[in-house]
């Protein structure tokens, strides 16, 4: 199993927009990807590409979250969605 950790950028957490781009992008991968906060047990995790799962999350800006998935390429989608979580989506363009 494929673990990766990520610090959540956006200033208002995983919540509507970036909560929104994180689903569509989990939901796009041939992977079960499930996502939880730092320190929860494996078993709780959610499904990462469920937008009203990352809504009840409650991950905050600075929040550490775990990513996991197996599979082949599990370590590469685990890292392009951290990329994800570690970008601000509601910075001023």
């Amino acid at each position: 199993m494929a673990e990766r950790k990520a610090t959540v950028a956006s200033r208002v957490g995983l919540h509507a927009r970036p909560a929104a781009i994180f689903a569509e992008a989990a939901g796009e991968l041939p992977l079960e990807v499930t996502i939880a906060m730092d320190g929860e047990p494996a078993e709780e995790a959610m499904d990462a590409a469920s937008i009203l799962s990352l809504m009840s999350l409650g991950a905050s800006h600075g929040d550490v979250i775990v990513l996991r998935s197996e599979g082949e390429g599990a370590e590469d989608a685990l890292e392009s969605l951290a990329r994800i979580i570690e970008t601000d989506h509601d910075a001023a363009e």
